[in-house]
């Protein structure tokens, strides 16, 4: 079994591979560019961090964005942080972006003036731990409790309630940590950044037949 992840000159990709490394010893994982490699692997991850317009404008130089989307069309297909948002219809990031358009969201960021609960001011980004609600049951949840703390590093969210949602969160506002449709996955959070409950959710993916 191989799992391709894509290269496509932005976000952790390094840290990403190493951590499936750990989990599945047995199988192979390759970064990549190459698209007959990525389209000849049985599951994919996309990685991501940084600004969607440079993501975007990096797949389209890379010719990236059709064996994206058809690996996200065949296969078990991760997708981390920036790989969640630029799934989405539109990104309001740098004057606004088209996404990929594989879930039905909206990207925004943070409000400056955000409160926690003793009324105090969040910072935007947001770097740390949170708590994530599994809002239905998916292969991906197993074997991780119910509001597992996972670690998160954005400025941008994917506005909640979707019919994609798997997953939320709250850091001054509700938004999406998780959603899901029919062989994609896609979280807010970093798994190969949060210990045990993120090695798990990568060790079911390694295992997952993209079967919801």
């Amino acid at each position: 079994m191989k799992i391709a992840v894509i290269d496509y000159g932005m976000g952790n990709l390094r840290s990403v591979a190493k951590a499936l490394e750990h989990v599945a010893p047995n199988q192979t994982i390759v970064v990549s560019s190459d698209a007959n490699e990525i389209r000849a692997a049985d599951r994919v991850v996309f990685p991501g961090q940084g600004a969607i317009g440079d993501a975007l404008r990096e797949l389209r130089s890379r010719g990236l964005v059709e064996i994206l989307h058809e690996a996200a069309a065949s296969k078990p297909f991760l997708g981390i942080c920036l790989g969640l948002q630029i799934l989405n219809q539109h990104s309001d990031e740098d004057g606004g972006h088209e996404g990929l358009g594989l879930f039905s969201g909206r990207v925004k960021r943070f409000p400056a003036d955000m409160q926690d609960t003793r009324r105090e001011r969040l910072k935007v980004p947001q770097m740390g731990w949170n708590e994530v609600h599994q809002d239905r049951a998916h292969p991906l949840w197993t074997n991780i409790t119910q509001d597992a703390r996972f670690y998160f590093v954005h400025s941008y969210y994917v506005e909640d309630a979707l019919r994609e949602t798997a997953a939320t969160t709250v850091y001054g506002i509700p938004f999406t940590a998780a959603a899901g449709q029919d062989n994609v996955f896609a979280v807010q959070f970093h798994p190969e950044k949060s210990a045990q409950a993120g090695l798990q959710l990568l060790q079911n993916f390694t295992a997952w037949d993209g079967q919801a």
